[in-house]
């Protein structure tokens, strides 16, 4: 008889593990007032531009949010101690926003999401256009079309 191996389970992190849960709940709160999101939305926002931050903090590597995701971005930005004792503490150095957002098309948002999958974290593939496109004039829910 085989007995197949056990295999270790891989716990993935959400981005809004990396902050305190007051300063959360701060940036939840004024991303939903400052966007016009629902609590649920400003939470799966922040929490993705969280987790987006941590992988370009520790790679170095120059990434673009989804549009969707960057509110999450410009909210911690604009909590500017937090943020910046935050990148400092994490990274050594401050992690600048260049706005490219041409750069926002879905092979590239594709590429950002494999790269914070394959850095444990958990991905909302809805905040990042990379679900399958619907096909007119049926809608799937995630298309351009919807």
């Amino acid at each position: 008889m085989t007995v197949a191996p056990e295999m270790p389970t891989v716990t993935l992190r959400h981005g809004r593990d990396l902050v305190s849960p007051d300063l959360f709940e701060r940036l939840v709160g004024f991303c939903a007032e400052e966007y016009a999101l629902k609590r649920f939305m400003a939470e799966q926002v922040m929490s993705e531009a969280l987790a987006f931050l941590d992988v370009m903090g520790r790679t170095g590597e120059g990434m673009s949010p989804s549009q969707a995701v960057d509110p999450g971005w410009h909210t911690f930005m604009l909590h500017s101690e937090e943020y910046a004792e935050f990148c400092q503490t994490r990274y050594g150095r401050f992690i600048h926003h260049a706005p490219k957002s041409r750069y926002r098309d879905k092979a590239t948002m594709v590429d950002v999401v494999s790269k914070i999958r394959a850095h444990g974290f958990v991905v909302d593939d809805s905040l990042w256009g990379t679900k399958a496109d619907c096909n007119e004039p049926t809608c799937c829910g995630d298309g351009p079309c919807c």
